[in-house]
């Protein structure tokens, strides 16, 4: 079940990450931390997303707006960097409640909350169609990068803000696509540094097997999009990510999951 649950969500949404700019760590977070402790589950989510992003890197890569990729990527990985230390700080945080239910003892764990509560403001904004037009203009691509440099680093949930940004630049499909990609490798190449103290050598050996067989079906989810980019309806899917980002999120600010 574990396998079937990751590898599906995995395909599914680097199906639709390819064209939307977002959508692969925003679902497979939450399928991750459904069996692994929070950080851990970051940490895996930060592998597979950044070999994906690779693997479009070769497919697209050289339709990359260079300027775009500077005033964005440059702000984003120092942001990266502050919003990843965040998360470690906050992992060793005591709980801040205890309580018992469902015939067990919970706990309210910082970093839980904080990331439940960063899942639940994503899930609405995916939910609402009125973000898909969103934009800003070139002079906040700074800000944008900020933006979404930390929440990149915090949690893995960098790609909304950034398509936000990217959208109103004046970019081909190709570019906007391709330059979006670039970004989302410097911000994965930097949180994955942070990360690394939190992800042991013996916990990446456990879980090789579920590593490659995720990042195997999102190579394939983006393949098979790369040829029906033009026949996909993604807000059905859409709303699917939001609703189940939305549950999982109140389970981990509450402590059940």
């Amino acid at each position: 079940m574990k396998y079937l649950l990751i590898c599906s969500a995995a395909f599914l949404t680097s199906g639709l990450t390819l064209f939307s700019g977002f959508g692969l760590g925003t679902l497979l977070l939450p399928v991750f931390a459904l069996f692994f402790a929070l950080d851990l589950a970051i940490g895996l989510t930060a592998i597979v997303h950044v070999l994906n992003n690779i693997f479009k890197l070769a497919l697209l890569g050289k339709h990359a707006d260079r300027k775009i990729v500077l005033a964005f990527g440059l702000p984003a990985i120092l942001a990266a960097f502050a919003g990843a230390k965040a998360l470690v700080w906050l992992s060793d945080l005591q709980p801040l409640v205890r309580y018992q239910a469902f015939g067990r003892e919970l706990e309210v764990l910082p970093v839980k909350l904080a990331i439940g509560v960063l899942m639940i403001l994503f899930a609405f904004l995916e939910a609402i169609p009125s973000f898909e037009k969103v934009s800003f203009d070139r002079k906040y691509l700074p800000l944008g990068g900020i933006l979404s440099g930390f929440f990149g680093g915090l949690s893995g949930h960098q790609g909304a803000l950034r398509s936000a940004f990217l959208i109103r630049c004046g970019l081909s499909k190709e570019a906007f696509i391709a330059s979006g990609v670039v970004v989302a490798c410097l911000v994965d190449f930097t949180r994955l540094g942070v990360y690394a103290a939190k992800l042991s050598s013996s916990a990446l050996d456990t879980h090789a097997g579920l590593l490659t067989a995720a990042t195997l079906s999102a190579f394939l989810g983006a393949w098979v999009s790369s040829r029906l980019l033009h026949k996909v309806t993604v807000r059905t899917l859409q709303w699917s990510v939001a609703a189940m980002l939305f549950f999982v999120a109140l389970g981990l600010a509450s402590g059940v999951i």
